[in-house]
């Protein structure tokens, strides 16, 4: 207790330059236990987006881009497959419910989709947590739209407004549907999922509001009045859907009717499973997470060494601290360990203090993460490996201070042969 007492006053006698070490190495944890951090929340955020899907059809393409597409709206739609093939998918016993997908329109820059009120019934994300309302109601009119809880805070929509769909996707659009308004019908609660920046529209409703529109661009005069689109809305059921989720009875079925899907002859369609194809995107994304990690380290070793390089540099000056510390009968063994506790000290504040700063920065940062990037960020006790690495790093930091703490120890064997001499 007498070393480390006398390492805390040394410090206090050096405040200045030990809170500026303090800092970088708190700098240089906070940026490791942040990357963790949201390493763990987009993974989670990922898996928790959907739940209770046994399989994704669409047109053939690759796993992981109908996956990102579908579900997480990354990436342009591709083919289409047809509502036969839907109807084949539906007709397969094993088959409980199927979520019908259109995507193509857009609102202000966010996905319009197209679908049923089986998105709301059957659609589950995180642990199988059913789609709530915070206002309003499902589709009650062909011209109604739930919307998103991003969507309603970005734009401040409610329940009754009305709103203009855009032809096509993408933050600009030169052509909107101005002659087919939509009113907002609800307002989902929020899932921290790529759900809450969505606009939902019945699926019959963006065959109407297509009527008449060719190469993207609108015909003047062939399209529906409101009241003709109600009214004939059964006519015009769009011919092609993006994709379709489905839930089976069994999930011991999935792998049957995922090989059968796949070898459809009428179409050419590509059925996944979400958690399989979720760990192949984390097997392409892995390299980039390594990287991360990587830098991160590479970081909080910088932040050691600078610690370790203030402790050099004191030796010089110190000599005389030290040589009165012999004087009373402090050994030489006793003034390396007075070095190896002022680098522990060091270490420990620099571990409070970056594990402080990046909770602080998660908690400042988390609304506007959800707000721009959908991204869900909570603050979350640190996993047994994640205190494992932190514990892993004190002794790294008592490590290296073993090298001005050796050079310490020699420095006063010698000057103590000196004054014999």
């Amino acid at each position: 207790m007498t070393l480390l007492r006398l390492a805390w006053r040394s410090l206090l006698n050096r405040r200045s330059t030990v809170l500026l070490t303090v800092f970088t190495i708190g700098l240089s944890i906070a940026l490791l236990v942040m990357v963790e951090q949201l390493r763990t929340d987009v993974r989670q955020g990922f898996y928790r987006s959907v739940s209770g899907t046994d399989l994704i059809v669409g047109a053939r393409t690759a796993p992981v881009q109908l996956l990102l597409n579908t579900v997480f709206g990354i990436g342009t739609p591709g083919n289409s497959i047809s509502h036969e093939s839907l109807e084949h998918i539906e007709a397969q016993r094993m088959v409980e419910w199927t979520i019908p997908l259109l995507i193509g329109d857009s609102h202000r820059g966010e996905r319009v989709i197209g679908t049923t009120g089986a998105f709301f019934e059957h659609y589950r994300y995180a642990d199988r947590q059913p789609l709530e309302l915070a206002a309003g109601e499902t589709f009650t009119d062909l011209f109604d739209v739930v919307i998103g809880h991003q969507v309603a805070r970005r734009f401040g929509y409610s329940v009754g407004d009305e709103i203009h769909l855009a032809h096509g996707g993408g933050n600009v659009s030169l052509h909107e549907h101005e002659e087919h308004p939509f009113t907002v019908r609800g307002v989902l609660e929020p899932t921290g999922t790529p759900v809450d920046r969505n606009l939902y529209i019945p699926m019959n409703a963006y065959g109407v509001i297509h009527v008449g529109w060719e190469s993207g661009v609108h015909r003047p005069g062939s399209g529906l009045d409101a009241d003709e689109a109600r009214e004939h809305a059964h006519e015009h059921e769009p011919e092609e859907i993006s994709a379709v989720l489905v839930g089976l009875t069994a999930p011991a079925a999935v792998f049957g009717l995922q090989r059968s899907l796949n070898d459809y002859e009428a179409e050419p369609l590509t059925a996944v499973m979400p958690g399989i194809t979720l760990q192949q995107l984390w097997r392409l994304t892995g390299v980039a997470e390594l990287v991360l990690r990587a830098v991160a380290i590479l970081v909080v070793i910088t932040g050691l060494l600078g610690m370790v390089t203030v402790l050099l540099t004191t030796l010089n000056e110190r000599r005389r601290e030290m040589a009165i510390l012999r004087a009373n009968g402090a050994r030489a063994w006793q003034i390396a360990a007075l070095l190896v506790f002022e680098a522990g000290l060091i270490v420990l504040g620099g571990l409070v203090l970056g594990i402080a700063m990046a909770l602080g920065a998660i908690i400042a940062l988390g609304p506007w993460l959800l707000d721009v990037f959908g991204l869900a960020v909570g603050v979350t006790a640190p996993e047994p490996w994640q205190w494992a690495v932190l514990g892993g790093i004190f002794l790294v930091g008592l490590l290296v201070a073993l090298v001005p703490a050796i050079m310490a120890y020699r420095r006063t064997l010698a000057d103590g042969m000196q004054v014999r001499l």
